[in-house]
Formats: structure tokens, sequence, C-alpha cells
């Protein structure tokens, strides 16, 4: 029940609601009353303590503002926000065309550790020119542009694991 509710519990559901959705929530069960709020979104938020207990121990008691909590919870969530604004940011054109690892592997930028990449952002490509290569079961496979155009984007790092069907290059068509 809420009113013998644990500060672990009340962490989970600011976590949960942070990561939902849902814009407003507002609890009211017996002796404990939780509103949360998302930055943006309508509605009534007040600044309510709630009495937690921690582990459930009765003589234990402190007054927890949940607004504090989900405060601190929206600067983490709104900096991850601000990370992924710009990322999405770097390249935005209708005229991109992403090229997808085709199977699960080690990305490698190059031929060898000393050899040039064989692409770099703003590299002009042709359809056939090679990209990459990824290395999966000791096995070199060379990755081909599929376009012609210009390299936007790199997305992965040399040396880096990239999953089946991950973006690695965003090119831009001619």
């Amino acid at each position: 029940m809420l009113s013998n509710v644990d500060f672990k519990s009340v962490e989970e559901l600011i976590e949960a609601v942070d990561n939902s959705k849902v814009g407003y929530l507002q609890v009211n069960w017996k002796d404990v009353s939780i509103i949360m709020k998302k930055e943006g979104e309508s509605g009534l938020i007040e600044s309510q303590p709630v009495p937690v207990q921690h582990n459930l121990d009765q003589s234990k008691s402190e007054t927890v503002s949940v607004k504090e909590a989900v405060d601190e919870k929206k600067e983490d969530k709104e900096n991850e926000i601000e990370t992924e604004i710009k990322n999405e940011n770097k390249v935005e054109d209708k005229n991109l065309k992403e090229i997808t690892a085709p199977i699960v592997g080690t990305f490698y930028s190059s031929s060898g550790p000393d050899k040039e990449p064989f692409v770099s952002v703003g590299s002009k490509v042709k359809k056939g020119d090679t990209l990459c290569i990824l290395e999966a079961m000791k096995l070199m496979n060379e990755i081909q542009s599929d376009v012609d155009g210009e390299v936007a984007e790199i997305l992965v790092e040399n040396a880096e694991m990239v999953e089946y069907g991950q973006p690695m290059f965003k090119i831009k068509t001619v």
C-alpha cells in the first residue's frame, strides 16, 4: 500500500513516469498524495510533502518533496534530451540515404590500422565504392555504397561493434 511506501518505491514511480508518455500523474491513497507533472504538460502541480517510510520501518519517517525528486529526474532527462536533439539536428535532409549494417560485426573504417579510412565526412562516393569493413567470425566483409552521393555523417566509431540494421552512414544523394 502507498501509506507504507519506501523511498525506493517513490523513486521507481518517478522513473516509470519519466520513461513513459504520461505527462501528468496524481495519486491519492489514504494519507499519501503524489502529484507528478512533466514540463510543458498542462495540469495543476502542487508541492506537497509525502510521508515516506524507509524499509517499511514504522519508527523512521521523513518527509520528501516529490516535486524536488521529479525536478532532479527531469534535469537528468533534459540533459539526455539536449544530447539527442543535438545528434538529430546534425544532418536532416530528405535526400539522405542511411547505410545500415547488413550483419553483426566490428566496424573498421580502413583496411588496416595504419591505412587511411575508406571515406570521411564530405567524401564523394559512387555506387559500389567501399565504405567500411565489418568483421564477423574472422571474415572481413566490405560494405559498399548502394547510391551515388556525398558522405554526410559517419554514425559509428572505428573498432565499434554494430548490430544488424544499425545505421552506420548517412549519404546525401545527388
